[in-house]
């Protein structure tokens, strides 16, 4: 008498765990593709500050040659020295991060 209920409360059930399942895969793609772009983006814009940075030093070479200036380009290049190694360990550390997330999902 009560097994038509009973079948279809195990049906929607079954039917929420597999929406579920669903939405989360969904979700965790989303994040991982978000993740990848915003390391694309950031290490971009890393490269047109170091480009830039790169671009001043050489006008500031041939602008003129006081002390001043010198010291100027040498503090800047120091900056640029250290601009280029966090770049690469930024861009390391979020390769390690996708890489670690990448290992858990499924491979077609």
């Amino acid at each position: 008498m009560w097994d038509w209920a009973i079948w279809t409360a195990l049906i929607l059930a079954f039917s929420a765990g597999i929406a579920a399942l669903v939405l989360l895969v969904v979700r965790v793609l989303q994040a991982v593709r978000d993740l990848k772009r915003t390391r694309r983006r950031a290490v971009r814009r890393l490269d047109q500050v170091a480009t830039n940075g790169e671009e001043t030093a050489e006008r500031l070479s041939t602008a003129g040659d006081t002390v001043e200036l010198q010291e100027s380009l040498d503090r800047l290049r120091v900056s640029l020295a250290r601009l280029a190694v966090l770049r690469n360990a930024l861009d390391e550390a979020a390769e390690d991060t996708v890489d670690r997330v990448i290992a858990f999902l499924p491979r077609k």
